[in-house]
């Protein structure tokens, strides 16, 4: 692990920059009808929507079977999305027990 010192007016503008940022995310957001993450979904939700394990949703990703958006290590899927491939995956549980 590195450990990096920065000078405290460098934190300081660093800081300031992240917030202007975030201001203008949020500007831009509240132009767009408010939108927002609140919609979207999390892998937890997608699995016990979808009634999948999350190596299956892991899979559904890799394959690009179902879209996702990344934050920060965090997995968000829209819900337009998982309603689209409810009827592949349950067909596909459908095939794999006959």
């Amino acid at each position: 692990m590195d450990i990096l010192i920065i000078q405290k007016e460098a934190f300081e503008e660093m800081a300031a920059k992240f917030s202007r940022f975030t201001e203008r995310v949020d500007e831009l957001l509240a132009k767009q009808g408010g939108k927002s993450l609140n919609g979207w979904m999390d892998n937890q939700e997608v699995c016990r929507q979808l009634n999948i394990s999350p190596r299956t949703l892991q899979t559904l990703r890799d394959n690009g079977t179902l879209a996702y958006s990344q934050i920060n290590h965090k997995m968000f899927y829209k819900p337009e999305d998982v309603m689209r491939i409810i009827k592949p995956v349950e067909r596909k549980r459908a095939d794999r027990a006959v």
